[in-house]
């Protein structure tokens, strides 16, 4: 069937008086990592609205199948092949269908999204999540493009606090909607004793990051914590330490656990598929990012939310994330002899889900990300 008629049947099967959304995006469904997972959660909450009666997805990147979306949304695949393509796809989007709103859930595509909105006489929103957002782009047309939003929805205080300090966004443009965890999904439970063992880490006490292995972000705190491991082994002589995640980076840290002869106490997990996330938290006795650049750190949450005692930064979201020490440890990471304590400490604890954590449970994200999207299409106009 022609695009053009299958454009003219979603047009038909839109509710009357309903509001649509064209959300410019890394990725989402069929995506990995912490940005998708929090824009899978911005659009369900979204589509459930009743205000909305669509929302089309325009991704970049999608890495994994897509089996099934939530009511009301459309993914427009017609872009995964270059920016040329995606360039295209948004034109193709904004000449056949009429939007309220474009939400842009990347800087990097601000430029985009900002053509969008003027074409189709719509405001826009921007999605900023962490050190993407903390200093300028060496992009010209996202420089001009991040101001100009008529709104901006960030993941933290932290990454908000920074983005205003090099843009015109006013108090009264801007949101924060931290992160959602889905309590149902995780939870306290026994070892996968199968799991634990293809790992190397049946019978041993853990300490866990879960992180992207990235030359770029080498803020997550994994060198800390490997160059820790020979003090803390002296006090806990069987730990091990457990990385998981995927990344250009895992030789580097490999090689530097060789150094140290840690080879027995330091294992690499790497990638960790959805449906074992669960397993993996529940193999960990302590949960640590002492990290430097995170926009809040999501799996904190999930961490906690299988009953595991977690360490956090104190300068960056991690802090955020543990409600600033309410629901976690936190430490400079700067400070080996802090974070050395924290994690001794964090591993002394009985493993519980701490009271407090419902205040990221996804019921209120939704609520939250809704008050936040939908007055934008309802009294705004494009700048």
């Amino acid at each position: 069937m022609p695009s053009s008629a299958i454009a003219e049947m979603e047009e038909q099967c839109r509710p009357a008086g309903g509001k649509r959304i064209l959300a410019l995006v890394s990725d989402a469904y069929g995506g990995h990592g912490g940005i998708a997972a929090y824009n899978r959660d911005v659009f369900d909450a979204l589509s459930g609205a009743p205000e909305i009666s669509g929302i089309r997805l325009l991704p970049r990147l999608i890495e994994f199948p897509v089996d099934t979306l939530p009511k009301g949304i459309v993914l427009d695949r017609t872009g995964l092949t270059g920016g040329a393509a995606y360039a295209r796809a948004l034109l193709n989007a904004v000449r056949r269908y009429r939007f309220d709103l474009i939400y842009c859930a990347h800087v990097n595509l601000a430029p985009l999204a900002w053509l969008a909105a003027k074409l189709q006489r719509c405001p826009w929103m921007l999605a900023i999540y962490g050190i993407e957002a903390w200093e300028p782009s060496r992009r010209r047309s996202v420089r001009l493009a991040t101001g100009r939003a008529d709104h901006v929805v960030s993941i933290s205080r932290i990454t908000l606090d920074r983005f205003c300090g090099f843009t015109s966004i006013g108090p009264d443009r801007h949101s924060i909607v931290p992160n959602a965890v889905h309590l149902t999904d995780f939870g306290t439970g026994p070892r996968n004793e199968e799991f634990a063992r293809r790992l190397g880490a049946a019978g041993r006490r853990v300490v866990l990051t879960f992180g992207r292995l990235s030359p770029y972000e080498r803020y997550k705190g994994f060198d800390e914590i490997i160059s820790l491991m020979p003090r803390l082994l002296k006090k806990v002589p069987d730990l091990l330490y457990l990385i998981a995640g995927r990344g250009d980076d895992q030789a580097r840290l490999q090689a530097l656990v060789s150094e140290l002869d840690l080879d027995d106490h330091v294992k690499f997990a790497g990638f960790v598929a959805e449906e074992e996330k669960a397993d993996l938290y529940r193999l960990a006795d302590v949960f640590a990012l002492p990290s430097r650049g995170e926009g809040f750190g999501f799996v904190l949450l999930e961490a906690m939310a299988c009953g595991v005692p977690v360490v956090a930064s104190r300068l960056d979201g991690g802090y955020e994330a543990v409600r600033e020490g309410a629901l976690g440890r936190v430490v400079d990471p700067g400070d080996a002899d802090a974070l050395a304590d924290a994690i001794l400490g964090a591993l002394r604890e009985p493993k519980r889900v701490p009271a407090g954590l419902d205040y990221f449970a996804f019921p209120r994200f939704a609520e939250r990300i809704r008050q936040a999207v939908i007055p934008q299409m309802e009294g705004l106009r494009a700048r």
